[in-house]
């Protein structure tokens, strides 16, 4: 039961970094940039949600929304003000920039929330248990679960069936025809930001949920572990986020439980360098030769 109970509870981390790396994936795929802010857009959804929650007694569920709103509307003035200007930027300057609106967002945080840990209600109490009783699952998990695969569902069948999703695609494809086949290009990136960040908030709250402690570099770490699940899957890649989350998070409650908890870490990204010495494109990516 042992092995059950960390195989779920890895899955259901693994969740939380598939959720974050469909929007690492998302921006890539169509920006062709890496948002190393995108991991403090989880603290922002999560300091929101706690906010609304314990200052204005609102229902999680209402937090949640509120949250996702004020995290589209953040990732929208990000990429509006840091990213577009920097459009034709070599890519060393963007990523310079990213950095630093990570640590601007951190910095607002410690001015505002300050930097005591807070303790974050969970969303949902209480257990489910199976085979009378010997294996018990928390009710966060199996709602962590069941959102990432609604949400990498969603995701696919928006990028394949909608217009927008299509505009997406094609500006992923080659931004400089998609621009005249008459797409906006500014606004489909706008629109990727938006929702990535909208999965931000989502993944803070689940994440803050399962492990109650928000600070304001709280987003930190799964930050860059979500990052490397892109990575592991194929960035770029949507199913390859999703699997690669998964793989991460099962990975590393493994390593903690049979390993070191001390060593986890290493051993997720030991994974990481044995997988792209392999797959250089990452488990469901594709090599797409550069064009001289």
């Amino acid at each position: 039961m042992e092995f059950l109970s960390y195989l779920i509870s890895g899955i259901s981390l693994g969740s939380v970094y598939a959720i974050i790396a469909l929007g690492y994936t998302m921006v890539y795929g169509i920006a062709k940039m890496l948002n190393f802010a995108h991991g403090d857009v989880i603290m922002v959804g999560g300091y929101i949600s706690y906010t609304f929650m314990a200052y204005l007694n609102c229902p999680g569920w209402l937090s949640v929304i509120v949250a996702m709103l004020v995290c589209t509307i953040l990732g929208v003035l990000i990429e509006g003000f840091a990213y577009r200007p920097l459009r034709e930027a070599p890519s060393l300057a963007v990523l310079i920039t990213a950095i630093g609106v990570s640590y601007l967002l951190q910095n607002l945080a410690l001015l505002i929330w300050k930097p005591d840990p807070i303790s974050y209600p969970s969303l949902i109490g209480g257990t489910f248990k199976l085979f009378g009783g010997q294996l018990s699952i928390s009710y966060i998990s199996i709602l962590t679960i069941a959102a990432c695969i609604v949400i990498m569902v969603a995701l696919t069948l928006f990028t394949s069936k909608t217009k927008m999703g299509k505009a997406m695609r094609a500006c992923s494809e080659d931004k400089g025809a998609a621009q005249l086949m008459g797409i906006n290009v500014n606004r489909t990136i706008s629109v990727t930001f938006a929702i990535g960040s909208a999965l931000a908030a989502v993944a803070g709250v689940l994440l803050c949920s399962s492990y109650p402690s928000l600070v304001p570099t709280t987003g930190s770490m799964p930050g860059i572990k979500a990052f490397t699940a892109a990575v592991f899957g194929g960035i770029g890649s949507i199913p390859g986020a999703f699997l690669g989350g998964i793989l991460l998070g099962v990975i590393e409650a493994f390593a903690k439980a049979y390993i070191s908890t001390q060593l986890a870490n290493s051993i997720v990204f030991a994974m990481l360098i044995i997988v792209l010495l392999v797959r250089p494109a990452g488990l469901l990516g594709k090599y797409v030769p550069e064009k001289v």
